[in-house]
């Protein structure tokens, strides 16, 4: 990583950058509302993030420098869990740019200051490989609109581009209170509730784009020798463009989504790589008699599609859980293939 560090700037217009053959532009579109997830009320139980106080208190001792804690450094409530979120993407924004020669921008779909900027020509225009990370809450109704997904649809009529989305996990769907304890229980996370629903905008986006994925669950990954994650169980074979080339694992998470595949037409999408899960914490998934689930699949061109689509959760992404050289080959790949 460069040391290099200039002063930094916020709520500025994005300046495009120029196309180069040998180094992909890549941008992160986030699918959140800053202010309706920044806005949700404490008071609630579920369907939010969690307050910097109550991240400090869970992780205690890990978040008691002052630049964490000094209120009149960070923000401590939802808003400061929020940018945590921008702080742990930060490795891979300047890893993406060391890559491949071009800065890697943050979009939001409303942010902070309350502007909103959908999937257009402004964000495509410059871009071969967009991520678009699910992280909004479905309480707060972020939804793509038609021109959106015909935007993306002309994007992924490039050949040489990818779109990769990150729905993020479904915690508590069920009705049944005893099941949502169950996957509580499973995972073990005190700091998510007993009922977390994300990525309307993105099932918005894969049902414009026909993508047959449904995110599903908060799943425990399972662990080997030092809380590490246990590696993939991966299809080489169907991996014709070597996304997972020189990977083996993943960065370990406590609740990852299920990514379930919802058509039976044959080569219209390839699982490439399944989790096994922890098998000695009960969940309605497993009792159900799976010990894996998907984790990481690609859509590959087809007709009009001239473009990949994958399908990777944005906490692979993200500094707060770890990483490797087996994880930074995926980022490789992903950004340069």
């Amino acid at each position: 990583m460069s040391e290099v560090e200039t002063a930094r700037t916020y709520n500025q217009r994005h300046l495009p950058r120029k196309y180069t053959p040998d180094g992909r532009r890549v941008s992160i579109y986030v699918s959140w509302s800053y202010p309706a997830e920044a806005g949700r009320y404490a008071t609630e139980l579920d369907n939010r993030f969690s307050t910097m106080t109550e991240v400090r208190r869970v992780a205690w001792p890990a978040y008691e420098d002052p630049k964490w804690s000094d209120l009149h450094q960070f923000q401590q409530g939802i808003a400061g869990s929020l940018e945590l979120f921008f702080l742990a993407w930060v490795p891979f924004q300047d890893f993406a740019e060391e890559t491949t020669g071009h800065p890697v921008p943050v979009y939001q779909h409303i942010d902070q200051a309350g502007f909103h900027t959908p999937l257009d020509e402004r964000v495509l225009a410059d871009t071969d490989v967009l991520f678009v990370f699910g992280l909004d809450h479905m309480i707060t109704e972020q939804h793509a609109q038609p021109e959106e997904i015909e935007a993306l649809r002309e994007f992924l009529a490039r050949e040489g581009v990818s779109l990769v989305l990150g729905p993020h996990h479904d915690v508590g769907a069920s009705d049944d209170l005893s099941e949502r304890e169950m996957e509580y229980r499973h995972h073990g996370d005190p700091l998510v509730p007993r009922q977390q629903r994300f990525a309307t905008y993105v099932r918005d986006l894969m049902k414009g784009l026909g993508v047959p994925i449904v995110n599903r669950y908060g799943l425990r990954p399972a662990t080997r020798e030092g809380n590490q994650i246990a590696p993939l169980s991966t299809v080489r074979d169907l991996d014709t463009k070597g996304w997972l080339d020189g990977v083996t694992n993943f960065n370990f998470h406590m609740h990852l989504p299920h990514y379930e595949v919802t058509t039976d037409e044959p080569d219209t999408i390839r699982l490439l790589a399944r989790q096994p899960i922890d098998t000695s914490r009960p969940h309605p998934f497993t009792e159900a008699g799976n010990t894996e689930f998907n984790m990481f699949l690609w859509m590959p061109p087809s007709g009009d599609q001239a473009g990949d689509i994958l399908l990777a959760d944005s906490t692979i992404f993200s500094s707060l859980f770890g990483g490797d050289d087996s994880l930074r080959n995926f980022w490789r790949n992903l950004v340069s293939k």
